[in-house]
């Protein structure tokens, strides 16, 4: 049972904001994006936490598991975000990174009052959803009470699945046994107690930077670009015209022509202009590194070398 909230980091009243009902907007604004510069230094100071968290997404995904974000409110709703962004951004597979909120998709656009409260649903989610030891489940819960939350990572630890959990409590507060313990505490919000604030803000900077990073090390960027791109449709092909021709310093004509010959893949066209190979030759090398371009070309002008 939980009880005095008003002890949690995430409650306590901000002394920078205690005359906001009088202030003019102008004021309003200038007191909130002065308490929002806080959150990029503080993010910062709990990098090595989230190297940590960021290198068992990697080991999942390399071995065909998963990332699953439990949260509920705002919390859910940035996890559901994140995850739903994963497939387009990054041609990836929609289930590889899963976003679950507590109350189901109708707390999505709207409050469902009390599913958070119950710890027993989140461990009937994990069971659900088929957690497994390959898996990484990541608890969001800015307040780090959340007991929907907390029964799921209690219940995904049981089935083996590796766990982190993000909150912006004090990490001191924090009892709950985790592989990685992310705590960024922002301070109190400048509307007390509104999380979709600060805490939020913090929560979808660490959500991206997980996320993009295990992406990247999928072999779903090249350079800084998105690679992992077939071309459907009219904007796509323009889009991967232009990306092969930047990469590769070839025309716009010849980009049109490299991807005619890589059924539109820009990866398979990439690495068929960087070795010579053909576009067989690129798919084949292509799989063998998980989709790395340039282990695949390295690979391939070993070969033709030889």
């Amino acid at each position: 049972m939980i009880s005095n909230l008003g002890k949690l980091l995430t409650e306590q009243r901000n002394p920078n904001s205690m005359n906001l009902d009088s202030s003019s907007i102008r004021q309003i604004l200038e007191i909130i994006n002065q308490e929002d510069q806080i959150i990029a230094d503080r993010v910062a100071e709990q990098m090595d936490d989230i190297e940590q968290a960021t290198e068992l997404v990697d080991q999942a995904f390399q071995q065909s598991g998963h990332l699953i974000y439990v949260g509920a409110g705002t919390s859910g709703r940035l996890g559901v975000l994140d995850a739903s962004e994963i497939p387009p951004t990054y041609n990836a597979d929609p289930e590889r990174v899963q976003g679950f909120i507590a109350g189901g998709d109708t707390a999505l656009r709207t409050a469902v009052e009390g599913a958070e409260d119950f710890p027993e649903d989140g461990r009937k989610l994990m069971d659900e959803i088929g957690v497994t030891e390959k898996d990484v489940v990541m608890g969001i819960a800015t307040s780090g009470v959340t007991p929907y939350v907390l029964g799921s990572l209690e219940r995904a630890k049981e089935l083996g699945a590796s766990t982190v959990f993000f909150t912006c409590a004090d990490r001191n507060h924090i009892d709950i046994d985790v592989d990685v313990l992310i705590s960024v505490p922002v301070g109190p919000e400048v509307v007390t107690g509104s999380t979709r604030m600060k805490s939020g803000t913090a929560t979808k900077l660490v959500l991206n930077m997980i996320t993009t990073t295990a992406m990247i090390k999928r072999g779903k960027v090249y350079e800084n670009l998105m690679v992992d791109l077939k071309a459907t449709n009219v904007k796509l092909e323009d889009r991967a015209r232009r990306i092969v021709s930047t990469i590769t310093r070839c025309s716009y004509a010849e980009a049109t022509e490299l991807l005619a010959r890589s059924d539109n893949f820009v990866k398979v066209a990439l690495v068929m202009h960087k070795s010579a190979a053909s576009a067989e030759e690129s798919r084949l090398y292509l799989a063998r590194f998980s989709g790395n371009i340039r282990q695949a070309v390295e690979e391939l002008e070993r070969k033709l070398d030889s």
